[in-house]
Protein backbone atom coordinates (compact mmCIF):
# COMPACT_ATOMS: atom_id res chain seq x y z
CA UNK A 1 0.00 0.00 0.00
CA UNK A 2 1.36 3.77 -0.83
CA UNK A 3 1.90 6.18 1.96
CA UNK A 4 -0.99 8.29 0.46
CA UNK A 5 -2.77 5.61 0.94
CA UNK A 6 -2.73 5.00 4.67
CA UNK A 7 -3.10 8.83 4.99
CA UNK A 8 -6.06 8.50 2.78
CA UNK A 9 -7.81 5.79 4.94
CA UNK A 10 -6.54 7.90 8.04
CA UNK A 11 -8.19 10.74 7.03
CA UNK A 12 -11.76 9.53 5.89
CA UNK A 13 -12.05 6.85 8.94
CA UNK A 14 -10.33 8.63 11.81
CA UNK A 15 -12.18 11.23 13.95
CA UNK A 16 -9.85 14.46 12.59
CA UNK A 17 -8.75 15.77 15.96
CA UNK A 18 -4.96 15.89 14.55
CA UNK A 19 -3.32 18.01 11.96
CA UNK A 20 -0.91 14.82 11.33
CA UNK A 21 2.89 15.34 9.41
CA UNK A 22 2.58 13.40 6.28
CA UNK A 23 4.84 10.97 7.79
CA UNK A 24 3.33 7.08 8.24
CA UNK A 25 5.49 5.17 10.07
CA UNK A 26 5.66 1.65 10.38
CA UNK A 27 9.00 0.44 12.84
CA UNK A 28 11.74 1.96 15.07
CA UNK A 29 14.84 0.46 16.43
CA UNK A 30 17.10 2.38 18.80
CA UNK A 31 16.10 5.91 19.02
CA UNK A 32 15.10 5.84 15.17
CA UNK A 33 12.00 5.61 13.62
CA UNK A 34 10.92 4.34 9.88
CA UNK A 35 8.58 5.43 7.84
CA UNK A 36 6.58 3.46 5.25
CA UNK A 37 9.10 4.29 2.25
CA UNK A 38 11.99 3.47 4.46
CA UNK A 39 13.28 7.10 5.43
CA UNK A 40 15.02 6.95 8.81
CA UNK A 41 14.21 9.64 11.52
CA UNK A 42 16.19 10.65 14.75
CA UNK A 43 13.25 10.48 17.09
CA UNK A 44 13.42 13.87 19.37
CA UNK A 45 10.01 13.52 20.62
CA UNK A 46 9.71 9.81 21.73
CA UNK A 47 5.76 9.71 20.85
CA UNK A 48 5.26 13.18 22.99
CA UNK A 49 7.65 11.71 25.70
CA UNK A 50 6.56 8.29 26.17
CA UNK A 51 8.94 6.35 24.72
CA UNK A 52 11.62 6.36 27.41
CA UNK A 53 13.60 3.44 26.19
CA UNK A 54 13.37 3.93 22.49
CA UNK A 55 12.57 1.55 20.48
CA UNK A 56 12.59 -2.23 19.97
CA UNK A 57 14.09 -2.49 23.47
CA UNK A 58 14.27 -6.32 23.56
CA UNK A 59 13.86 -6.45 27.71
CA UNK A 60 11.16 -4.90 27.26
CA UNK A 61 9.51 -6.72 24.42
CA UNK A 62 10.52 -10.32 26.05
CA UNK A 63 8.64 -9.25 28.98
CA UNK A 64 5.57 -8.13 27.29
CA UNK A 65 5.77 -11.25 25.09
CA UNK A 66 5.66 -13.86 28.05
CA UNK A 67 2.65 -11.80 30.11
CA UNK A 68 0.67 -12.08 26.41
CA UNK A 69 1.57 -16.01 26.79
CA UNK A 70 0.41 -16.28 31.15
CA UNK A 71 -2.19 -13.76 31.03
CA UNK A 72 -3.64 -10.42 29.49
CA UNK A 73 -6.62 -9.32 31.39
CA UNK A 74 -8.70 -10.34 34.64
CA UNK A 75 -10.54 -6.94 35.99
CA UNK A 76 -9.90 -6.15 39.72
CA UNK A 77 -12.41 -8.16 41.28
CA UNK A 78 -9.54 -10.66 41.88
CA UNK A 79 -5.21 -10.30 41.94
CA UNK A 80 -3.11 -10.77 39.50
CA UNK A 81 0.68 -11.53 40.35
CA UNK A 82 1.93 -8.21 37.97
CA UNK A 83 -0.02 -5.63 39.86
CA UNK A 84 1.33 -6.30 43.12
CA UNK A 85 5.02 -6.31 41.82
CA UNK A 86 4.64 -3.52 39.99
CA UNK A 87 3.14 -1.23 42.50
CA UNK A 88 6.04 -2.49 45.17
CA UNK A 89 8.46 -0.77 42.48
CA UNK A 90 6.60 2.37 42.40
CA UNK A 91 6.58 2.79 45.80
CA UNK A 92 9.81 1.91 46.34
CA UNK A 93 11.12 4.44 43.60
CA UNK A 94 8.82 7.06 45.25
CA UNK A 95 8.61 6.50 48.62
CA UNK A 96 4.75 7.04 48.17
CA UNK A 97 2.74 4.60 50.00
CA UNK A 98 0.26 2.86 47.42
CA UNK A 99 -0.95 3.08 43.76
CA UNK A 100 -3.83 3.01 41.76
CA UNK A 101 -3.34 2.00 37.84
CA UNK A 102 -5.16 3.52 35.21
CA UNK A 103 -5.02 3.43 31.28
CA UNK A 104 -3.83 7.35 30.84
CA UNK A 105 -2.28 10.42 32.45
CA UNK A 106 -6.12 12.01 32.21
CA UNK A 107 -6.95 9.01 34.16
CA UNK A 108 -4.73 9.64 36.69
CA UNK A 109 -5.35 13.04 37.48
CA UNK A 110 -9.18 12.23 37.67
CA UNK A 111 -7.95 10.09 40.24
CA UNK A 112 -6.31 12.06 42.18
CA UNK A 113 -8.90 14.96 41.88
CA UNK A 114 -11.53 12.44 43.97
CA UNK A 115 -8.91 11.24 46.37
CA UNK A 116 -8.55 14.78 47.48
CA UNK A 117 -12.40 15.54 47.42
CA UNK A 118 -12.84 12.97 49.28
CA UNK A 119 -10.37 13.34 51.75
CA UNK A 120 -11.55 16.87 52.63
CA UNK A 121 -15.00 15.59 52.73
CA UNK A 122 -14.03 12.95 55.58
CA UNK A 123 -12.37 15.94 57.46
CA UNK A 124 -15.38 17.89 57.62
CA UNK A 125 -18.29 16.36 55.98
CA UNK A 126 -18.47 19.58 53.35
CA UNK A 127 -18.86 19.32 49.04
CA UNK A 128 -17.96 22.43 48.55
CA UNK A 129 -14.22 22.01 48.27
CA UNK A 130 -11.91 23.93 45.79
CA UNK A 131 -8.87 23.24 43.96
CA UNK A 132 -6.28 25.35 42.99
CA UNK A 133 -4.42 24.92 39.72
CA UNK A 134 -1.95 27.09 37.68
CA UNK A 135 -2.42 29.23 34.78
CA UNK A 136 -0.63 27.91 31.53
CA UNK A 137 -0.95 24.14 32.70
CA UNK A 138 -1.86 21.51 30.65
CA UNK A 139 -3.82 17.96 32.72
CA UNK A 140 -5.47 16.07 30.09
CA UNK A 141 -8.89 16.45 28.37
CA UNK A 142 -11.48 14.42 30.16
CA UNK A 143 -13.91 16.67 32.24
CA UNK A 144 -12.27 16.85 35.62
CA UNK A 145 -8.70 17.28 33.71
CA UNK A 146 -9.43 19.65 31.49
CA UNK A 147 -11.28 21.63 35.24
CA UNK A 148 -7.79 22.22 36.52
CA UNK A 149 -6.10 22.89 32.74
CA UNK A 150 -5.13 26.64 32.80
CA UNK A 151 -5.60 27.35 28.81
CA UNK A 152 -8.60 28.92 28.14
CA UNK A 153 -8.35 26.98 24.51
CA UNK A 154 -9.06 23.98 25.78
CA UNK A 155 -11.46 25.20 28.09
CA UNK A 156 -14.59 27.31 26.93
CA UNK A 157 -15.98 24.62 24.27
CA UNK A 158 -16.71 22.55 27.11
CA UNK A 159 -17.76 24.54 30.00
CA UNK A 160 -19.47 24.30 32.60
CA UNK A 161 -16.77 22.33 34.15
CA UNK A 162 -16.13 21.43 37.88
CA UNK A 163 -16.81 24.16 39.97
CA UNK A 164 -14.79 25.23 42.58
CA UNK A 165 -10.71 25.50 40.93
CA UNK A 166 -9.50 29.10 40.80
CA UNK A 167 -6.09 29.69 39.09
CA UNK A 168 -2.88 31.09 40.16
CA UNK A 169 0.41 31.51 38.19
CA UNK A 170 2.71 28.97 37.94
CA UNK A 171 6.32 30.09 40.25
CA UNK A 172 4.37 32.90 41.94
CA UNK A 173 3.99 31.72 46.02
CA UNK A 174 1.79 34.81 46.26
CA UNK A 175 -0.37 34.12 43.69
CA UNK A 176 -0.82 30.68 44.99
CA UNK A 177 -1.18 32.15 48.71
CA UNK A 178 -3.92 34.83 47.59
CA UNK A 179 -6.09 32.18 45.95
CA UNK A 180 -6.49 29.80 48.97
CA UNK A 181 -9.54 29.81 51.33
CA UNK A 182 -11.17 27.85 53.98
CA UNK A 183 -12.04 25.52 50.90
CA UNK A 184 -9.37 24.88 49.29
CA UNK A 185 -8.97 21.35 49.48
CA UNK A 186 -5.90 20.49 46.99
CA UNK A 187 -3.40 22.47 44.91
CA UNK A 188 -2.65 20.79 41.99
CA UNK A 189 0.49 21.85 39.36
CA UNK A 190 3.30 20.21 36.92
CA UNK A 191 6.35 19.70 38.28
CA UNK A 192 7.86 20.88 35.06
CA UNK A 193 5.02 22.62 32.82
CA UNK A 194 5.71 20.65 29.59
CA UNK A 195 2.02 21.85 26.63
CA UNK A 196 2.07 25.06 28.65
CA UNK A 197 5.35 26.12 27.85
CA UNK A 198 8.22 23.87 29.17
CA UNK A 199 8.68 26.09 32.43
CA UNK A 200 10.37 24.39 35.51
CA UNK A 201 8.94 25.10 38.42
CA UNK A 202 11.47 27.29 40.73
CA UNK A 203 13.16 26.06 43.95
CA UNK A 204 11.45 28.62 45.89
CA UNK A 205 7.55 28.24 44.47
CA UNK A 206 7.53 24.66 45.10
CA UNK A 207 8.83 24.47 48.28
CA UNK A 208 7.00 27.44 48.88
CA UNK A 209 3.35 25.72 47.98
CA UNK A 210 4.61 22.46 50.27
CA UNK A 211 4.46 24.81 53.18
CA UNK A 212 1.53 26.34 52.93
CA UNK A 213 -0.54 22.94 52.14
CA UNK A 214 1.09 21.85 55.41
CA UNK A 215 0.19 24.30 57.40
CA UNK A 216 -3.54 24.53 55.86
CA UNK A 217 -4.01 20.62 55.58
CA UNK A 218 -4.55 20.97 51.96
CA UNK A 219 -2.96 18.14 49.67
CA UNK A 220 -0.03 19.03 47.21
CA UNK A 221 -0.82 16.68 43.59
CA UNK A 222 2.49 16.81 41.33
CA UNK A 223 1.36 16.09 37.92
CA UNK A 224 4.22 14.08 36.76
CA UNK A 225 2.75 12.47 33.65
CA UNK A 226 5.23 14.09 31.60
CA UNK A 227 8.20 15.34 33.56
CA UNK A 228 8.64 11.83 35.53
CA UNK A 229 10.23 8.46 35.34
CA UNK A 230 13.40 9.44 34.45
CA UNK A 231 13.07 12.44 32.23
CA UNK A 232 14.83 15.38 34.16
CA UNK A 233 17.74 13.74 36.01
CA UNK A 234 15.47 12.22 38.74
CA UNK A 235 12.99 9.27 38.73
CA UNK A 236 10.63 12.04 39.84
CA UNK A 237 11.43 15.57 38.90
CA UNK A 238 10.08 16.69 42.62
CA UNK A 239 12.77 14.92 44.02
CA UNK A 240 15.49 17.35 42.93
CA UNK A 241 13.52 19.34 45.09
CA UNK A 242 13.35 18.17 47.83
CA UNK A 243 9.77 18.12 48.33
CA UNK A 244 7.49 15.21 48.19
CA UNK A 245 3.78 15.51 47.38
CA UNK A 246 0.68 13.96 49.03
CA UNK A 247 -1.02 12.31 45.81
CA UNK A 248 1.30 12.13 42.16
CA UNK A 249 -0.21 11.40 38.83
CA UNK A 250 2.41 9.54 36.42
CA UNK A 251 1.68 7.78 32.75
CA UNK A 252 3.86 8.39 29.62
CA UNK A 253 7.10 7.20 30.15
CA UNK A 254 5.52 4.82 32.80
CA UNK A 255 4.78 1.95 30.62
CA UNK A 256 7.36 2.47 27.84
CA UNK A 257 5.04 2.94 24.99
CA UNK A 258 2.53 0.87 26.44
CA UNK A 259 -0.65 2.33 27.82
CA UNK A 260 -0.72 2.93 31.16
CA UNK A 261 -1.09 5.59 33.59
CA UNK A 262 -1.13 5.79 37.72
CA UNK A 263 -1.61 8.17 40.63
CA UNK A 264 0.55 7.42 43.85
CA UNK A 265 -1.05 8.41 47.54
CA UNK A 266 1.04 8.95 50.75
CA UNK A 267 -0.46 6.84 53.88
CA UNK A 268 -2.00 10.40 55.67
CA UNK A 269 -3.88 10.47 51.98
CA UNK A 270 -4.38 6.81 51.22
CA UNK A 271 -6.21 5.86 54.80
CA UNK A 272 -8.10 8.53 54.61
CA UNK A 273 -9.57 9.32 51.06
CA UNK A 274 -11.07 6.26 48.41
CA UNK A 275 -12.46 3.40 49.44
CA UNK A 276 -14.12 0.18 47.90
CA UNK A 277 -17.03 1.56 45.78
CA UNK A 278 -15.18 5.17 45.98
CA UNK A 279 -13.86 4.60 42.33
CA UNK A 280 -12.63 1.86 39.65
CA UNK A 281 -11.59 0.52 36.60
CA UNK A 282 -12.15 -2.30 34.16
CA UNK A 283 -8.26 -2.45 32.54
CA UNK A 284 -6.11 -0.06 34.93
CA UNK A 285 -4.02 -2.43 36.74
CA UNK A 286 -4.20 -5.28 33.88
CA UNK A 287 -1.90 -7.89 34.39
CA UNK A 288 0.16 -7.14 30.53
CA UNK A 289 0.10 -3.10 31.56
CA UNK A 290 1.76 -4.16 35.03
CA UNK A 291 4.72 -6.00 33.75
CA UNK A 292 5.31 -3.20 31.62
CA UNK A 293 5.35 -0.97 34.21
CA UNK A 294 8.11 -3.14 35.76
CA UNK A 295 9.87 -3.25 33.35
CA UNK A 296 10.50 -0.05 32.40
CA UNK A 297 11.24 0.30 36.03
CA UNK A 298 13.79 -2.45 36.26
CA UNK A 299 15.27 -1.50 32.82
CA UNK A 300 15.70 2.44 33.90
CA UNK A 301 17.25 1.00 36.82
CA UNK A 302 19.63 -1.66 35.51
CA UNK A 303 20.92 0.64 33.18
CA UNK A 304 21.29 3.39 35.05
CA UNK A 305 19.65 5.76 32.65
CA UNK A 306 18.38 8.17 35.31
CA UNK A 307 21.69 8.85 35.92
CA UNK A 308 22.97 8.95 31.94
CA UNK A 309 19.98 11.82 31.52
CA UNK A 310 21.88 13.46 34.14
CA UNK A 311 25.17 12.89 33.05
CA UNK A 312 24.32 14.13 29.39
CA UNK A 313 21.94 17.00 30.32
CA UNK A 314 24.66 19.62 30.25
CA UNK A 315 25.92 18.66 26.83
CA UNK A 316 22.54 18.75 25.26
CA UNK A 317 22.09 22.09 27.12
CA UNK A 318 25.31 23.41 25.43
CA UNK A 319 24.77 21.72 22.06
CA UNK A 320 21.12 23.84 22.05
CA UNK A 321 22.50 26.97 23.53
CA UNK A 322 24.90 27.09 20.09
CA UNK A 323 21.60 27.64 18.32
CA UNK A 324 20.08 30.35 20.65
CA UNK A 325 23.98 31.81 19.97
CA UNK A 326 23.62 31.38 16.17
CA UNK A 327 20.00 32.11 15.02
CA UNK A 328 18.45 35.63 16.20
CA UNK A 329 15.16 34.03 16.05
CA UNK A 330 15.49 31.53 18.72
CA UNK A 331 15.27 33.76 21.78
CA UNK A 332 16.00 31.44 24.27
CA UNK A 333 16.48 27.76 26.35
CA UNK A 334 14.26 26.67 29.09
CA UNK A 335 13.84 23.26 31.08
CA UNK A 336 15.37 20.23 32.72
CA UNK A 337 17.14 17.13 31.84
CA UNK A 338 15.85 15.71 28.78
CA UNK A 339 12.76 17.96 28.39
CA UNK A 340 13.77 20.94 26.78
CA UNK A 341 12.16 23.84 24.62
CA UNK A 342 13.36 26.83 22.47
CA UNK A 343 11.49 29.97 22.62
CA UNK A 344 11.06 30.91 19.14
CA UNK A 345 10.16 34.65 17.97
CA UNK A 346 9.65 35.55 14.44
CA UNK A 347 9.12 32.27 13.27
CA UNK A 348 6.26 29.56 13.46
CA UNK A 349 7.13 26.88 15.45
CA UNK A 350 5.05 24.69 13.19
CA UNK A 351 7.40 26.26 10.14
CA UNK A 352 10.42 24.35 12.13
CA UNK A 353 8.62 21.00 12.85
CA UNK A 354 7.98 20.73 9.18
CA UNK A 355 11.57 21.42 7.67
CA UNK A 356 12.97 19.38 10.63
CA UNK A 357 10.55 16.39 9.75
CA UNK A 358 11.96 16.86 6.04
CA UNK A 359 15.54 16.69 7.36
CA UNK A 360 14.70 13.60 8.80
CA UNK A 361 14.34 14.82 12.95
CA UNK A 362 11.05 14.35 14.92
CA UNK A 363 9.85 17.26 17.23
CA UNK A 364 7.16 19.07 18.45
CA UNK A 365 5.32 21.75 20.16
CA UNK A 366 4.29 23.38 23.32
CA UNK A 367 2.40 26.28 23.95
CA UNK A 368 3.90 29.65 23.18
CA UNK A 369 5.51 29.50 20.16
CA UNK A 370 8.05 26.78 22.04
CA UNK A 371 9.63 23.92 20.10
CA UNK A 372 9.84 20.65 22.26
CA UNK A 373 12.77 18.19 22.70
CA UNK A 374 12.22 14.70 24.22
CA UNK A 375 13.49 12.70 23.38
CA UNK A 376 13.93 8.67 24.38
CA UNK A 377 16.05 8.66 27.55
CA UNK A 378 19.62 6.09 25.93
CA UNK A 379 20.00 8.53 23.14
CA UNK A 380 23.58 9.11 23.25
CA UNK A 381 26.09 12.44 22.58
CA UNK A 382 26.25 10.90 18.97
CA UNK A 383 22.34 11.67 18.89
CA UNK A 384 22.87 14.46 20.36
CA UNK A 385 25.40 16.18 17.74
CA UNK A 386 23.09 14.52 14.83
CA UNK A 387 20.09 16.51 16.38
CA UNK A 388 21.47 19.57 16.20
CA UNK A 389 23.05 19.12 12.83
CA UNK A 390 19.67 18.69 11.37
CA UNK A 391 18.05 21.28 13.43
CA UNK A 392 20.60 23.63 12.39
CA UNK A 393 19.75 22.97 8.82
CA UNK A 394 16.02 23.06 9.72
CA UNK A 395 16.19 26.77 11.30
CA UNK A 396 18.32 27.56 8.27
CA UNK A 397 15.72 26.63 5.51
CA UNK A 398 13.07 28.31 7.95
CA UNK A 399 15.16 31.38 7.49
CA UNK A 400 15.73 30.90 4.13
CA UNK A 401 12.38 30.23 3.02
CA UNK A 402 11.07 33.55 4.99
CA UNK A 403 13.70 36.03 3.28
CA UNK A 404 12.31 34.75 -0.23
CA UNK A 405 8.68 35.05 1.30
CA UNK A 406 10.06 38.44 2.39
CA UNK A 407 11.43 39.05 -1.14
CA UNK A 408 8.48 38.67 -3.35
Amino acid sequence: MKTSEYMDKTETNVLHTYNRVPIVLERGKGVHLYDTDGKEYLDFAAGIAVSVLGYKNQVFIDALKDQMDKLIHTSNLYFNTAMGEAAEKLVSISGMDCAFFTNSGTEAIEGAIKAAKKYAYLRDKNTDHEIIAMNHSFHGRSMGSLSVTGNDYYREPFKPLIAGVHFADFNDLDSVRSAMTDKTCAVILETVQGEGGIYPASEDFLVGVRKLCDEHDILLILDEIQCGMGRTGYMFAWQGYGVKPDIMTLAKGLGGGFPVGAFLLNQKTAKSSLVPGDHGTTYGGSPLACRAVSSVVDILNNENLVNHVRELTPYLEERLDELVDEFDFVDKRRGKGFMQGLVLDGIYVEQVIEAAAKNRLLVISAAGNVLRLVPPLVITKEDIDDMAKKLKVSLTDVMKAQDKDSFT
